[in-house]
C-alpha cells in the first residue's frame, strides 16, 4: 500500500520555517524543495525496501519461520550504545535520493531517518561512495533491480562501523570496512551519512590506501575477480586480453592477471593511457591503430589469447571472439545487446557473463560471503602493493552527486569517479 501523504501545506510557493516543504501531488508522500535547502522525508514516505523482495537473505527468511532467528530490530543508537558509548548515532541523516528516473538532475538532497539495524547487520559510517554504470543505468530508468522511488543509490561504500548487530561477530565498533554493499532492491544505497547492510559483503579497508579511495574498488574489483579467477580460471602463463585496461573493471583486470603470473596485454586508445597500464605490468594495443586480426597474429603468432575479458561491451565481444584462441575463454561484463555468436562455435570457445550483484538481488549467503573474501584478498593486494584504484581527478562531494553522475557518463573522466561523504580518511 502506497504510503499516506503528508500533511497540507497552506504556504503554497512560500516556505514552511526552515525546510521549505511542498506536495509532490504526482506521487503520495513525496516531498520537494521550494529552494535547494535540504528536504526532510518522514520515514513512511522513504523506505529501502522493494515490495518485491526483503532485504533479509532468504536462509535467514527461512530460519524465521522456524522461529530460529528473532524478529526485533535494534536501533541504530540503542546498538551503537551497547558496543562503544562515544560513538554518536544521529535520529537522521543527509542522502541524495532520486524522486524520480531520468538525468543526473533527478537528485535530491533529502534528510532520512538514519537506519535501522536488524541482529544480523552493521552501521556503517559512510566516508565515501563510487559511480559506477551500473548506478548511471538505476537512475537513468526503472529496472528490476531498482527500489520503489524514492530511494538512495550507491552500491559501493568505505567508512567505519558505528554499530553492530548482537549476531555478528566478524567486526567491532571502529572498524574500517570496504565493500560493494547495497544501492539495489531491498538494500539502502551508500550516497548517504550511514548505511546498514550485511557484513558478510564487507572486509577491513586496506591500511594502506584512505577511505576515499578504497571506495574506488568494490565492484569493479569483485567482477574482475569473479571473471578472471571464478569463471574463466586464469593460471600463471596465460596470455589474457584486457579490453579497455583503463577502466573502472578493466583497470584492476589488469592488475589482478598480472599478479597471477598472466601474460596480460590490454587494448587502450591514447600513449597516455598506454603508459597508466604500463605500470600495471601490461602490454598496450592501440585498438585505434591495429585491428584484432592484426595484433593477434603480432602478440600469439596467429594463435590467439588464452582469455579475453570484454570489460567495455558493443563491438568489443565481436572482437574478443576474433582474439581469443580456439576453445578459448571470452568473459563478458556487458550482454545487454543483441550479437552474433556464430564464431563461438567455429571455434569452440567458451562465454562468460558476470553480474557480481546476484548476490545482494538474490539474498545468496554463501556467495555474500565469497565477495566479502574477495574484498578481504584485495585490501591484502592494495597494502603488498599489488593493486591500485585508478582515480578520476575529480572528486565530488555529497551535495555534487548530480555532477558526478554527469562526468561518469562523460568521456573527458578517467579512472573511477569518487564521491566523498566526509572528510574522514
Amino acid at each position: 500500500q502506497p504510503p499516506p501523504p503528508p500533511r497540507q501545506h497552506t504556504n503554497e510557493g512560500g516556505t514552511d520555517g526552515m525546510w521549505g516543504l511542498l506536495v509532490n501531488s504526482r506521487r503520495p508522500g513525496l516531498v520537494r524543495a521550494a529552494s535547494a535547502r535540504v528536504v526532510r522525508v518522514p520515514s513512511l514516505a522513504f523506505g529501502t525496501g522493494s515490495r518485491k523482495q526483503s532485504s533479509v537473505c532468504r536462509g535467514e527468511m527461512e530460519e524465521r519461520r522456524r522461529g530460529v532467528v528473532g524478529r526485533r530490530r535494534l536501533s541504530s543508537a540503542a546498538s551503537t550504545s551497547a558496543n562503544s558509548a562515544s560513538m554518536a548515532v544521529p535520529a537522521t541523516m543527509k542522502a541524495q535520493a532520486i524522486m524520480d528516473f531520468g538525468g543526473p538532475e533527478v537528485f535530491q538532497m533529502v534528510e532520512i531517518p538514519t537506519p535501522t539495524i536488524e541482529s544480523n547487520q552493521v552501521l556503517v559510517k559512510v566516508a565515501a561512495t563510487s559511480v559506477n554504470p551500473i548506478d548511471v543505468k538505476c537512475r537513468s530508468a526503472p529496472r528490476p533491480i531498482t527500489n520503489d522511488l524514492p530511494t538512495v543509490l550507491g552500491c559501493d561504500v568505505a567508512g567505519t562501523i558505528v554499530a553492530v548487530g548482537s549476531r555478528v561477530k566478524k567486526f567491532s565498533v571502529g572498524d574500517r570496512v570496504f565493500g560493494c554493499a547495497g544501492g539495489v532492491r531491498g538494500m539502502g544505497g551508500a550516497l548517504a551519512e550511514y548505511i546498514a547492510t550485511d557484513p558478510r559483503l564487507l572486509a577491513r579497508a586496506p591500511r594502506k590506501l584512505p577511505l576515499h579511495e578504497a571506495a574506488a574498488l568494490p565492484l569493479v574489483t569483485i567482477t574482475a575477480w569473479e571473471g578472471l579467477f571464478q569463471r574463466a580460471f586464469v593460471q600463471p602463463g596465460d596470455k589474457v586480453l584486457v579490453h579497455g585496461g583503463t577502466g573502472g573493471v578493466g583497470h584492476v583486470a589488469v592488475q589482478l592477471a598480472a599478479a597471477k603470473g598472466c601474460r596480460v596485454f590490454t587494448t587502450v586508445s591514447s600513449r597516455e593511457k598506454a603508459s597508466i597500464v604500463e605500470d600495471y605490468g601490461a602490454n598496450p594495443v592501440n585498438y585505434r591503430e591495429e585491428t584484432p586480426e592484426s595484433y593477434v597474429q603480432r602478440l600469439t603468432d596467429g594463435r590467439g589469447f588464452d582469455v579475453v575479458f570484454d570489460a567495455t561491451g558493443g563491438s568489443d565481444l565481436s572482437a574478443s571472439m576474433e582474439a581469443a584462441r580456439v576453445n578459448g575463454q571470452v568473459v563478458t561484463i556487458v550482454s545487454q545487446y543483441e550479437a552474433d555468436l556464430s564464431p563461438m562455435h567455429f571455434k569452440g570457445l567458451s562465454l562468460h557473463v558476470v553480474f557480481m550483484l546476484i548476490p545482494m538481488l538474490h539474498g545468496l549467503i554463501t556467495q555474500r560471503e565469497r565477495q566479502g573474501t574477495i574484498m578481504k584478498e584485495a585490501a591484502r593486494m592494495v597494502d603488498a602493493g599489488e593493486l591500485t584504484p585508478l582515480i578520476d581527478d575529480m572528486v565530488f562531494g555529497l551535495e555534487d552527486v548530480a555532477a558526478a553522475h554527469a562526468r561518469t557518463e562523460g568521456s573527458q573522466k578517467l579512472g573511477k569517479v569518487v564521491v566523498r561523504i566526509t572528510d574522514e580518511e
